[in-house]
C-alpha cells in the first residue's frame, strides 16, 4: 500500500510547490525524483527508463535549430516584417500572430512554433511599450489549439495515432472542422476579455507617432545588424527538411525526436556555428523539468494509480455512447491539464481499448474523444502540455514572468470553453454517426 500512497503524497507535495512557485520546477521535479528513488520506491536505472526521450530529444533538436537560426539575425528579419505589417496596432498584432501561430502549430508541431514564435513576439511587443504576457499567453494556448488539427501537431496525436494505426488524414477531415471553430471563438473570447490592452491606437497621436518613430527605429537597427546569410539559409533548409521527414513519418518511420535531433547535429556541422554559445540557448531547465515531471507521473502508472483511477471512472459508464465519449472528454481534459497530456494520453489507450471491446462506437469517436481531451485540455495549467511548459520557459529567461495561477485563470476558460464546443461537435458526430 505504502508503494502507492508515498509516489502520490509525493508527487502532490511537489504539485503545490510547482502552484505556489515555493522553489524552481525543475528543481522541484527532481527533488521528487531524488525522495522516491532514496526511499527505494523506484531504482535509479528505472527511473531514467521512465523519462520520455522521444520528447526530450525533440525539444532539444528544436532548441538548438531555432537558436542557430537567431544567430543568423533571421528572426530579427521576421520581427522587422511583422512590426511593419502590424504597424503596432495590439489587435493586428494578436490576431496575425495567433494566425500564424495556429497554422505552424497545426503543420509544424506546437512545440517547435513556440520555440520560434514567444521570443519574437516578446521583442516586438516590449519594443512597443507593451505588456508581453497578455501576448506570450495568448500564443500558448493557441498553439494547443492549433496542435489538435493533425496528427502531428501535438504529442498526444503523435501517440494515439501511432498506437492506433490513424493517419495524418484521418485527423485533419475528423478535427480541423473544430480546431477552426475553437480557434476563432477562443480568440475573440480573448480579445473581449483584454479589450483596453487591446485598443485601437490610432485614436491616439501620440502613441501613433511612438510607434512611426519605434518602427524607423528597429528599420535602423536591422540595417545595422550584422546578418549571416550563409547560416541563415542552411538553417532554413534543415528546419525545412525537419518539417518534410516530420510530415512524411508514415513513409520514412522515423521518430520526431530522432529527426529533431539528427537534423540539429546536421546544422552544427555544416554552418560552423559555436556549439558552447548554442547550447547555452537551449532550456535546460526546461528539460530538466520534463524528465522529472516523466518519472513522476510514470512512477504512479508503474504502481497502478492512475489506471486504477481511469479504469474506475470510465469502464463502469454503461452502455450509453454519448455518457461514454463526454466522460473521455472531460475526463482527459481536466486530468491532461493537471498530470501532463502526454503520460495520461498513455495511460487512456489500453482503457478506451477496453471501453470499445465493451460498447463498439463507431467511426473512432472515442479516439477523437480523446485526442480533444488531451490536446485542449493541456491549456488548463501550465505544466499540462509540452508547448506551456516551453513557452513558459522561454518568456521567464526573457524576463517576462507569468506564474502558475497567472496562467490557470486564463487557461481554464479558455479550456472550458474549448471543451464545451468539442462536447456539442463529438455529440452530433457521434448522432449522425448511429
Amino acid at each position: 500500500m505504502d508503494s502507492v500512497l508515498i509516489p502520490i503524497a509525493v508527487f502532490l507535495i511537489v504539485y503545490v510547490a510547482i502552484t505556489f512557485e515555493l522553489v524552481n520546477k525543475a528543481v522541484a521535479a527532481l527533488s521528487g525524483v531524488s525522495v522516491l528513488v532514496l526511499l527505494h520506491i523506484v531504482g535509479e536505472h528505472e527511473a531514467v527508463e521512465l523519462i520520455d526521450m522521444e520528447t526530450i530529444m525533440l525539444l532539444t533538436g528544436m532548441m538548438i535549430i531555432v537558436s542557430i537560426l537567431s544567430r543568423s539575425g533571421f528572426f530579427t528579419i521576421v520581427s522587422v516584417k511583422i512590426a511593419e505589417v502590424t504597424q503596432g496596432s495590439p489587435v493586428r498584432i494578436l490576431v496575425l500572430f495567433s494566425i500564424v501561430t495556429a497554422v505552424m502549430s497545426a503543420f509544424l508541431d506546437n512545440v517547435t512554433t513556440v520555440l520560434i514564435i514567444i521570443p519574437i513576439i516578446i521583442e516586438l511587443t516590449r519594443g512597443m511599450g507593451m505588456d508581453p504576457k497578455k501576448y506570450v499567453l495568448s500564443q500558448a494556448l493557441i498553439s494547443n489549439v492549433g496542435g489538435t488539427a493533425t496528427l502531428i501537431g501535438d504529442p498526444p496525436n503523435i501517440i494515439i495515432g501511432s498506437k492506433v494505426g490513424l493517419t495524418f488524414n484521418q485527423f485533419i477531415i475528423n478535427l480541423s472542422p473544430i480546431v477552426i471553430v475553437v480557434f476563432i471563438v477562443v480568440l475573440f473570447a480573448l480579445w473581449i476579455s483584454n479589450r483596453e490592452e487591446f485598443k485601437p491606437i490610432n485614436t491616439n497621436l501620440t502613441k501613433l507617432l511612438t510607434v512611426q518613430l519605434l518602427l524607423e527605429k528597429i528599420r535602423f537597427e536591422f540595417l545595422n545588424i550584422k546578418i549571416d546569410q550563409s547560416m541563415m539559409w542552411k538553417g532554413l533548409i534543415c528546419l525545412a527538411l525537419a518539417i518534410g521527414l516530420f510530415m512524411t513519418q508514415t513513409i520514412t518511420r522515423l521518430a520526431p525526436g530522432v529527426v529533431a535531433l539528427s537534423v540539429a547535429m546536421l546544422l552544427f556541422i555544416i554552418s560552423k556555428a559555436d556549439v558552447e554559445h548554442v547550447l547555452e540557448e537551449v532550456e535546460w531547465s526546461t528539460l530538466m523539468f520534463f524528465a522529472g515531471l516523466f518519472i513522476l507521473v510514470g512512477v504512479l502508472e508503474e504502481k497502478g494509480a492512475i489506471e486504477w483511477i481511469a479504469h474506475h471512472v470510465f469502464v463502469k459508464v454503461g452502455d450509453n455512447p454519448y455518457i461514454a465519449v463526454l466522460m473521455v472528454l472531460w475526463v482527459s481534459g481536466i486530468a491532461s491539464g493537471f498530470l501532463d497530456n502526454i503520460p495520461f494520453t498513455i495511460t487512456m489507450i489500453p482503457i478506451v481499448h477496453l471501453m470499445l471491446e465493451s460498447n463498439p462506437i463507431p467511426n473512432n469517436i472515442l479516439w477523437w474523444a480523446l485526442a480533444l481531451g488531451a490536446c485542449f485540455g493541456g491549456n488548463i495549467t501550465m505544466i499540462g502540455s509540452s508547448a506551456n511548459i516551453v513557452s513558459m520557459g522561454i518568456a521567464k529567461k526573457h524576463g517576462v514572468n507569468i506564474s502558475f495561477m497567472d496562467f490557470m485563470k486564463t487557461g481554464i476558460w479558455v479550456t472550458f470553453i474549448s471543451l464545451s464546443l468539442a462536447s456539442i461537435y463529438l455529440t452530433l458526430y457521434l448522432w449522425i454517426a448511429l
